[in-house]
């Protein structure tokens, strides 16, 4: 008989694409959505959890790949029915198939936020992850802008509150109904025939979605005749004429337009004015205010930096209702586009924290209405050590099919994500997080047969609050022990031998002083072991307290 040929032991490794998350980092990505939850919660919103795994079918057109059901997202088929399931890809899809399902028990309008990983079969790279966290808070229900405004305030009080300063973040909103008006002026856009010229907008917005990598002039050739690229591709362009493309570029460098309206508005003010700049008293202030439709902002008075934040909101809808010129749908959003304005305005949310910005593109192909990303401003340094921006970490829109698949009726929705690991990696920079995590208190055993005597002192700890442990290895070697507790990053090493016990005493070893006096003390000072002292039984508690305060 055959010698069975001996299995090989499986290969300790995690599957390309994924990566695993030890204890600091679980637990700096929970403290964060725990803000995150809290700002949710006084905004209204409503946890919701749904299953990881939903039906390809309830899927639909948030596959990925509608034509292949197992690309893009990890899918299987059912053996008893065949059935196509799938792990969920993001928040959304299974919303909608919660909004369709429960429409008749939910409150309406419906107001939720949900955390949670979600997958996705894609190629991983650097960075980029085939499973990640995100972080969704949406309202389904509601027509009016008034919900878009309320969720960018919420967003940006989610961001002061996870410890992102005012200054070092913006809010910028835009509208695809603007964008739509501008394509109807362009001529590519029929409102009585949307089929017509789809392709040719499928191309004009995957241009305006790139244009931070290829330029204007990139995007600009991707609205002709087409574009190659540096390796010598070439991508065929929407073949739009001149004027047609004029009209395109108009929009896309409508920011640039309106930065330097603002700019000579206050150029003849400061001429005008002589020496210095008062809104009180200067007369160019009148007229840009009047060309900005802003009233004075309730901290107002000040700076020619201050005017320039007050008069962009309004300088930005005059300049985008230009550019829509006679098209319904354009100047719809551009009046939700004021409408929101104004609503974040009167609750103190002015344009440095919240502004109108048409060069928002992100989403415009997939956003049915406002259009929303949070932008932080600080500098980092990249991987050449040049600076930059840190970059958007949040994102989100009105789509207002949302159950439309699933009920045949229009349900309006806007909700906005999250980047939890962006995020995260922005608090990094800033310092709020990244710092070793304290472990706990390691009560060391020094004989067996009292384990039931340490356990009551690290119980006596944990009820006081204090996060503390009994050393479970073999306690043979003490020094291994103290190894253990360097380990844990634990800031104190509880030590009672039996002569201690006697006398009602316990050794307690500050071990972050230890480690200190370890680096820069001399032998003399080393040898006195400052960081080691004897107290009483009965102050244990109170003097590992003294030290974890000291510590803070």
């Amino acid at each position: 008989m055959a010698k069975q040929k001996k299995q090989p032991r499986p290969k300790a490794e995690t599957p390309k694409g994924f990566r695993d998350y030890f204890g600091a980092e679980v637990t700096e990505r929970k403290e964060m959505l725990d803000r995150i939850a809290e700002v949710y919660h006084r905004y209204g919103f409503d946890p919701l959890e749904t299953s990881a795994v939903e039906t390809v079918e309830a899927l639909g057109k948030f596959l990925p790949d509608v034509d292949r059901p197992n690309a893009g997202v990890f899918a299987w088929q059912e053996e008893d029915d065949g059935k196509w399931l799938a792990l969920r890809y993001d928040m959304t899809a299974p919303l909608a198939r919660v909004a369709a399902q429960f429409r008749n028990d939910l409150p309406a309008p419906y107001r939720r936020f949900t955390m949670g990983p979600v997958w996705r079969n894609e190629k991983p790279g650097p960075g980029r992850f085939r499973q990640f966290y995100q972080c969704d808070a949406d309202t389904v229900g509601a027509p009016s802008v008034a919900a878009d405004a309320e969720i960018c305030a919420m967003l940006a009080d989610t961001l002061e509150a996870v410890g992102i300063p005012r200054g070092d973040y913006i809010v910028r909103v835009n509208n695809r109904k603007v964008l739509n008006g501008v394509m109807e002026v362009a001529g590519i856009l029929d409102p009585n025939d949307p089929s017509k010229f789809e392709h040719e907008r499928g191309i004009v917005l995957r241009a305006i979605d790139k244009i931070d990598r290829l330029g204007l002039e990139g995007v600009r050739d991707l609205l002709g005749a087409g574009r190659k690229d540096a390796s010598g591709d070439f991508t065929e362009g929407a073949k739009l004429n001149s004027d047609q493309a004029e009209v395109i570029m108009g929009f896309v460098n409508a920011k640039n337009a309106i930065v330097a309206s603002i700019e000579s508005s206050l150029e003849q003010i400061a001429m005008e004015d002589g020496e210095g700049f008062d809104p009180a008293t200067s007369p160019g202030y009148s007229r840009l205010k009047q060309a900005a439709h802003q009233v004075d902002h309730p901290g107002g008075a000040g700076s020619q930096v201050y005017l320039a934040q007050d008069a962009a909101n309004g300088l930005t809808v005059e300049h985008l209702r230009k550019l829509v010129g006679t098209s319904k749908v354009g100047a719809e959003g551009v009046e939700e586009l004021e409408t929101i304005a104004t609503l974040l305005d009167a609750q103190g949310y002015g344009p440095d924290r919240i502004v109108i910005d048409p060069s928002v593109v992100r989403g415009l192909g997939y956003y049915t209405g406002p259009v929303y990303e949070a932008e932080l401003t600080f500098e980092v340094l990249d991987d050449k050590g040049r600076p930059r921006q840190f970059g958007s970490v949040a994102g989100g829109g009105r789509y207002d099919d949302l159950v439309k698949r699933f009920t045949g009726q229009a349900v309006p929705a806007t909700g906005v994500s999250i980047g939890v690991d962006r995020l995260l990696a922005a608090l990094r920079e800033k310092g709020h997080i990244g710092g070793t995590a304290q472990g706990p208190v390691v009560v060391t055993v020094m004989d067996r047969d009292r384990m039931a005597e340490y356990q009551r002192m690290a119980t006596e700890l944990r009820i006081a609050g204090i996060r503390a442990e009994v050393y479970l290895g073999n306690p043979k070697n003490f020094g291994n022990q103290l190894k253990y507790a360097d380990k844990r990053e634990s800031p104190v090493a509880i030590i009672q031998g039996s002569d201690e016990a006697e006398r009602g005493v316990v050794q307690i070893k500050d071990l972050i002083l230890g480690a200190q006096i370890a680096q820069e003390a001399s032998l003399e000072e080393w040898k006195s072991q400052p960081a080691q002292r004897e107290v009483p039984v009965a102050d244990l508690v109170k003097e590992v307290r003294a030290i974890l305060d000291r510590g803070k």
